[in-house]
């Protein structure tokens, strides 16, 4: 893949990263990042320190890797910024935390704007200062391609951490957030079609920002907790996948409804540009991956937290019966996102 160049960064600032020492670009890039109320000790020091009532915390780590994760031409430094940041905060609310902090390593070629670096950072804080948290430390490292490690802390507040190993036969299966978008956004990109004024450019703009920088709901994590949730998880590899997961990790088998029945919103929202794609909107809505929404089993007769919706049950598993089902049919072990055997930028 042809190395694309970035998004102009400001004309009057021609910085390049390798023209900056590491405390010049440091300069630059932490006075962006907001202070979070968890931070005893934020960046400066060999460690940061931040407060732990609960006395565990909550670590989950991603990567990003320029042009396996993102691509220059398709998405700006910010957009970046936020997207590896909602990845990581997504990951949290997924156990029924509150993320505190990121921790963010980074790989930089010496050629990169010093200014992409510095949108960067303020992507990272539009994507946490929502939720009271913010990047509290890193490292820097040159290379020879963008690479971002984000670490992202979080508190438990006393409760016991939603795992995906605790669904049961009789419990209901819900979802919070969206679905789809961010598969449609990509296969827009994909077919090189962003500006096709085939699709309304409100829906263009939508799914192009649910895929560039996903917007996770990170409060809906702590709510499905408190209201009692048995196993729950981040669907960043895609619906069925995910849902296979929780699947196997509990023992059980999720019996989804007909996308027809419980997402014909997300299927009309979608059919333009499946439409002008020559595509099929259900399978991004089951299989797309990176949306970032929470999948969520709760006890039969529980009121489900605000954003969630009942999209299926949890019934027994047995040898001869699928993991999950969509509508009473088999759904294939295919589709979603997958590190070692997917193309996507």
């Amino acid at each position: 893949m042809t190395r694309a160049t970035p998004h102009a960064p400001d004309p009057v600032d021609d910085t390049l990263v390798g023209d900056l020492s590491e405390s010049e670009l440091l300069a630059r890039f932490v006075p962006l990042l907001g202070s979070p109320a968890a931070t005893l000790v934020g960046p400066g020091d060999d460690c940061a320190v931040l407060a732990a009532p609960d006395g565990r915390v909550v670590v989950s780590t991603d990567v990003l890797v320029e042009d396996v994760h993102f691509r220059h031409a398709w998405s700006s430094a910010r957009d970046v910024g936020r997207r590896a940041a909602a990845q990581n905060l997504a990951d949290a609310a997924a156990v029924g935390a509150v993320p505190t902090g990121l921790v963010v390593s980074l790989v930089l070629p010496g050629s990169l704007p010093a200014r992409w670096v510095e949108d960067l950072a303020r992507g990272l804080d539009d994507a946490c200062r929502p939720w009271g948290a913010g990047v509290v430390g890193g490292d820097l490292a040159g290379g020879p391609l963008v690479v971002l490690a984000v670490t992202v802390l979080g508190d438990l507040e006393g409760r016991a951490p939603v795992l995906r190993s605790g669904a049961r036969p009789g419990d209901v299966v819900a979802h919070a957030g969206v679905r789809g978008r961010s598969a449609a956004g990509y296969a827009l990109l994909a077919a090189g079609r962003a500006d096709d004024d085939a699709v309304p450019v409100d829906l263009r703009t939508l799914v192009l920002e649910a895929f560039r920088a996903p917007s996770p709901p990170v409060p809906a994590g702590r709510a499905a907790a408190l209201a009692g949730a048995t196993a729950m998880l981040d669907v960043s590899d895609g619906l069925l996948r995910d849902a296979g997961r929780i699947a196997a990790a509990s023992g059980v088998q999720l019996a989804l409804d007909d996308p027809a029945d419980v997402l014909a919103d997300e299927l009309a929202l979608l059919a333009p540009v499946a439409g002008a794609l020559g595509a099929d909107a259900t399978d991004w809505v089951l299989t797309g991956g990176e949306d970032h929404g929470l999948l969520a089993t709760f006890p039969q007769g529980v009121v489900l937290p605000d954003g969630f919706r009942a999209i299926g049950r949890v019934a027994q598993a047995s040898d001869d019966a699928p993991r999950v089902t969509v509508g009473g049919v088999a759904a294939g072990a295919g589709g979603g996102w997958d590190h070692f055997g997917a193309d996507r930028g």
